[in-house]
């Protein structure tokens, strides 16, 4: 077993993590854009469809936590790995608003799949001893992604440069990641003597039911928050490139945060850095509403990057510690369907809260969804993590 995290194995994930996520970032500010001005989609409609993204990978996760446990991880990871790479060419061809929402609904299990697949084989190449470390810097790869996506692809729209272009591109960058995990040598998994029977807790961490329950309110701001803000920045603040300069500022926040947070992880501090990365979270989120002008809008993405590079990699480290090795996918998938769940209601009823109250009343509600989080968090998830345990 690698005693050395940065071991090649642990290499080759992080680098296929980092193209997965650039490619899906590249999409993330400039879809619902494209549906405004290519099929002159409402704002209601936009959060309806890009939904279904959430709600198609929250479907999937599940049942990808019981096959990523029940079979080889390598050929799970490759074959889903695959099919999140052949959807970006869906993209091109879908010609009408009918065949995008077909596609990109697809194309939501596909991700589902292949996230618990990427970030469990990450985890087997990493030494138990530095896994809070691990994770934390396999996290890191996302957040590059998160700050170089986002900020490319705006730039590109700045210089006119097509949609079908700027797809092609995130299709290059996801086969060039299916090539990295390719090489990836996987630790030979312990074979069971006597199979677990089917059950509920095979599909999801019964055991991380309130830590679930308080992810969702943390994801719903952020789900609101990343679908809306290029628009919001675009006709509220005449902003037109804006986002990408945001999701800078915002994966520095997380980048330092994250590795300050690491050798706190390690030493035991997880729900401490939970607390304080959802303080933070809910002062980012309060500025952003309350100051509406550019200097509210770009200073509460440095704070809410800091904030959420305290809590993600603290929260996964719960659902980890709560599970046996032999669950270690399920507690994946159930960490990313929590997230799912309440980022899916944040798309969905941003739409519909802009619709009809206004872009004040969206993001007031994403601050006060972290609000509630940090409560919940305090007065009972944090008792009951350290009650139920295993390490």
């Amino acid at each position: 077993m690698e005693t050395k995290l940065w071991n090649r194995n642990f290499i080759l994930a992080c680098i296929g993590n980092f193209l997965m996520f650039f490619s899906f970032y590249l999409l993330v500010p400039i879809l619902p854009i494209y549906l405004d001005e290519v099929f002159f989609a409402s704002k209601s409609a936009i959060g309806a469809i890009l939904s279904l993204y959430a709600l198609t990978a929250l479907l999937i996760r599940p049942f990808s936590g019981f096959i990523v446990d029940s079979f080889s991880r390598k050929t799970v990871l490759m074959v889903c790995y695959f099919g999140f790479f052949t959807f970006f060419a869906g993209y091109i061809a879908a010609g009408t608003l009918l065949l995008f929402t077909i596609v990109r609904s697809l194309h939501g299990f596909t991700f589902g799949a292949v996230s618990v697949a990427s970030t469990t084989m990450a985890i087997d190449v990493m030494p138990a001893a530095k896994r809070g470390s691990g994770i934390a810097y396999y996290g890191v790869a996302n957040n590059l992604a998160m700050c170089i996506g986002p900020m490319s692809t705006m730039y590109l729209h700045q210089h006119n440069t097509s949609y079908d272009m700027i797809f092609l591109i995130a299709l290059l960058a996801c086969g060039l990641g299916f090539v990295a995990v390719s090489f990836i040598k996987a630790p030979q998994k312990e074979q069971q003597k006597n199979k677990l029977p089917l059950s509920l807790d095979r599909f999801w961490l019964k055991k991380a039911w309130i830590e679930s329950f308080n992810l969702i309110f943390i994801s719903f701001s952020y789900g609101l928050l990343t679908t809306y803000l290029a628009i919001y920045g675009k006709e509220e603040l005449g902003i037109e490139s804006g986002s990408g300069t945001f999701f800078l500022l915002f994966a520095v926040g997380i980048i330092i945060s994250r590795l300050a947070a690491s050798h706190w992880i390690n030493r035991g501090y997880v729900a401490v850095n939970i607390t304080i990365g959802t303080i933070i979270l809910t002062i980012g989120y309060s500025i952003f509403t309350i100051c509406t002008s550019p200097a509210g809008y770009y200073s509460s993405a440095l704070i809410i990057g800091l904030g959420q590079g305290m809590f993600l990699p603290a929260c996964q480290t719960i659902f980890i510690n709560l599970a046996p090795n032999s669950q270690r996918g399920t507690a994946n998938s159930t960490y990313l369907t929590s997230w799912d769940i309440g980022a899916g209601i944040g798309i969905t009823a941003g739409g519909t809260i802009v619709d009809y109250f206004g872009y004040t009343a969206a993001f007031g509600s994403a601050a006060i969804s972290v609000v509630i989080g940090l409560l919940l968090f305090t007065l009972f998830t944090a008792r009951h993590f350290r009650k139920h345990r295993l390490r």
